[in-house]
């Protein structure tokens, strides 16, 4: 078997904890969790729960470890000299350097086989559909007569006589006695489901059985018995060994129960759960009628209270005439009042706020002459600050400074004030107070 495990390179010298330790390691990844076969010896239960035994066969053994937390599910105690199958995980107890065995689940030899073939018929009916949903029927909620199929002598029937007396014991019970392990156990459960269908007495059938090891109830993982189960025309439900305990019949009847007991309390209904509930409802439906004759009593009274003769509707309907109409009168006589009072308010304001035309008129006359003599001052001052300016500007007017004699030369550049600016051969304008001539630039000085 090859190893996933990579060791690392060893160095030179290792301490016998980094050997063990690398040696578990090694084991733990490279053994996968698998199932062993041997004769039990050594067997030691500890006060902490574990076990410890060796699990050897004619050529070897082994040493193995079981802890609480696994051994607490095995319901049956092992013994020296037992052959079983364990399911266990290699590895090494680094302490000792020993090489050993920890068990997950362990099952007597042979069990294996029988898992094998409950699975493989289980998984064939189930591609039949004999375990549908879809083909299941309800269990009745309160039949008149249930049906055993169980050991007369068995403490299967006893549990599901005393549950069902105590929950209904109105319910009448009929009995098909059959063996219900051993061999040709499976044919007469079979035969007896037949015989309960056939008679058609039974309102819903109850199969089951104490509990015991794989063995005691194989017949209840036959073929036969599972078809049978599907054939009854009666609802079934299987309650068959403990809670633990599944087989083929749980599948194919309508409906399973983890004990014979749970089975009779799954047909049955409970008396005095029923009583309780009747009661509740009957002081449900007693307070419910009790309302509603209180609420009827009560609008009873409160339509003799309505019920008034029609003079006296017709008196208390002139009263109230009589007394809108003394409002109305109130109320437009206030509010002719309230008119009244607001057009002498607004009468007053208006007055106080009329104006006095005369003196608006000799005010508004006054105003005009002011500004008349405003303006008249106003334009008169102007026209001197323009006289002023117009004098300033003739001392600045050019043509007064060409009508002394002075002209203005003019170039393609602009008016002519640096004598550098000008080259032989530009041709000038002269500007004079009078007219304008052209000449010639024919030397230049600075």
């Amino acid at each position: 078997m090859s190893s996933a495990y990579s060791a690392p390179a060893a160095p030179t010298v290792v301490s016998v904890s980094e050997l063990n330790r690398l040696a578990k390691a090694i084991i733990e990844q490279g053994l996968p969790l698998l199932w062993v076969a041997g004769e039990l010896s050594n067997f030691k239960r500890y006060d902490s729960g574990h076990w410890y035994f060796t699990l050897k066969d004619p050529g070897a053994q082994i040493d193995c470890v079981m802890f609480r937390h696994k051994a607490q599910f095995l319901d049956w105690v092992p013994t020296n000299g037992m052959q079983v199958e364990v399911r266990a995980c290699p590895t090494l107890y680094e302490a000792r350097g020993k090489f050993q065995l920890n068990v997950e689940v362990m099952r007597r030899a042979g069990l294996g086989t029988l898992y094998e073939a409950y699975a493989r018929l289980k998984a064939r009916l189930e591609k039949e559909g004999l375990f549908d949903a879809a083909r299941k029927r309800p269990i009745p909620r309160f039949p008149a007569t249930v049906g055993v199929v169980t050991s007369g002598q068995g403490a299967a029937l006893r549990d599901v006589l005393t549950t069902l007396r105590r929950r209904m014991p109105g319910i009448r019970v009929v009995i098909y006695p059959t063996p219900v392990q051993g061999e040709g156990a499976a044919a007469k459960i079979a035969a007896a489901i037949a015989l309960a269908g056939s008679r058609a007495e039974c309102d819903v059938l109850v199969v089951c059985r104490g509990g015991g090891s794989i063995e005691d109830l194989w017949s209840y993982n036959e073929e036969v018995v599972a078809r049978a189960l599907v054939a009854c025309p009666i609802p079934v439900v299987c309650g068959v060994g403990h809670e633990t305990d599944v087989t083929i019949a749980d599948f194919a009847s309508d409906a399973r129960a983890p004990t014979p007991t749970a089975a009779a309390e799954l047909v049955s209904p409970d008396r005095a759960e029923l009583r309780q509930t009747v009661e509740h409802w009957h002081r449900r439906l007693q307070r419910v009628i009790e309302r509603r004759l209180e609420d009827r009593m009560q609008r009873l009274d409160y339509l003799s209270r309505c019920l008034v003769h029609p003079g006296e509707r017709i008196r208390h309907q002139l009263q109230h005439l009589e007394h809108l109409a003394n409002r109305m009168c109130g109320a437009w006589r206030r509010n002719s009042e309230g008119l009244g009072w607001e057009v002498s308010g607004l009468a007053r304001e208006l007055a106080a706020a009329a104006p006095d035309i005369g003196a608006l008129c000799s005010r508004n006359a006054d105003l005009a002459k002011r500004l008349r003599v405003a303006a008249a001052r106003t334009v008169e001052g102007a026209a001197a600050r323009v006289a002023n300016a117009a004098t300033h500007l003739a001392h600045l007017n050019p043509q007064r400074v060409l009508e002394r004699g002075y002209a203005i030369a003019e170039s393609t550049g602009g008016v002519v004030r640096d004598g550098a600016a000008l080259a032989p051969g530009d041709e000038l304008k002269l500007r004079f107070a009078h007219g304008w001539a052209t000449a010639d630039v024919t030397r230049r000085g600075e």
